[in-house]
């Protein structure tokens, strides 16, 4: 038995979850995943998971199994990276990031890094939660806001603006708010999970904040209808500077209220805490911190 290649698959199923999503990630068929574990049980005489028609969870004795087989497992890694020395990274480097982000400015900067590292293979998942890489099953995580705390390193690269818009064939129509109490008097479009309590946080050139009223019409789960209907009149929102920059500067949208400004988020990078960071990390980590990524706008990085 490959006890190497037995770890690495199922370490992938206890950070994924699932044994399809495991095949999914690994390229391979859910029965070869099954097959694999079942020979790795046999090969040590442990259970480590216990299965059934919905889920998996995990044996005592596998959950100290899969701690020391991540050990072991980066471990072998470094060694590799070492006897390497300068030899093209290769391998699968699995990245995740928020949908705007991911969508719009995340891809011309994994071509750069696939320029520098033709043979590093790159997988993106996007989605807007906010997850431990380790549990995430990926080498690395963009997230925006408080990240809070968990078995990773949180690096921040900066933050991202957002901005109040419409668009001008909707305030040709219904007028343009003037001060944070008009705001109320039009439609508010949101992504949902946002200004929950009705009211958006502004705050005015002296560093003041002012919550002001809303009048949430629309909600919806993501930014790119949220973009669309804003385009489209529908009324005003909030969205972040990278995903509305070409349609602000084209005059498509227009900024509300621009003496006030609103919070944006920091973003940071979250990756497991194991030393020596992994070479493919460490890549990734470089090239954002050489050249910011757009979203930044030039922002100094912390």
């Amino acid at each position: 038995m490959d006890l190497l290649a037995a770890m690495r698959v199922y370490v992938r199923v206890v950070e994924r979850g699932s044994m399809s999503a495991a095949a999914r990630d690994l390229g391979v068929g859910q029965p070869a995943i099954s097959e694999r574990i079942d020979r790795l049980e046999a090969y040590l005489g442990v259970c480590l998971l216990r299965r059934n028609t919905r889920k998996i969870s995990v044996t005592d004795v596998g959950t100290a199994f899969y701690e020391r087989s991540k050990e072991v497992l980066e471990a072998a890694d470094g060694a590799l990276a070492v006897a390497a020395g300068d030899q093209p990274l290769r391998g699968t480097l699995r990245i995740a990031a928020p949908h705007g982000v991911g969508e719009v400015v995340l891809p011309p900067i994994l071509l750069r890094l696939r320029e520098r590292h033709p043979q590093l293979k790159i997988e993106l998942v996007l989605n807007d939660r906010i997850v431990d890489p380790v549990t995430e099953g990926v080498d690395i995580s963009l997230r925006l806001g408080d990240c809070g705390s968990g078995s990773f390193v949180a690096r921040r690269l900066g933050r991202v603006r957002r901005i109040l818009v419409a668009a001008p064939i909707y305030l040709d129509r219904h007028g343009t708010p003037e001060s944070p109490n008009d705001l109320v008097d039009h439609p508010f479009l949101r992504v949902s999970g946002l200004f929950n309590d009705g009211r958006l946080p502004l705050v005015s050139a002296d560093q003041q904040t002012e919550l002001a009223p809303i009048n949430i019409a629309l909600s919806m789960s993501h930014w790119r209808p949220l973009h669309a209907m804003l385009l489209d009149g529908a009324g005003i929102g909030v969205l972040q500077e990278p995903v509305c920059t070409e349609e602000l500067a084209g005059g498509r949208l227009t900024q509300l209220l621009p003496g006030f400004v609103v919070p944006g988020f920091d973003v940071n990078a979250l990756y497991p805490a194991i030393r020596p960071v992994p070479p493919r990390i460490r890549a990734i980590l470089s090239l954002l911190e050489e050249q910011p990524p757009a979203f930044l706008n030039g922002r100094a990085i912390a």
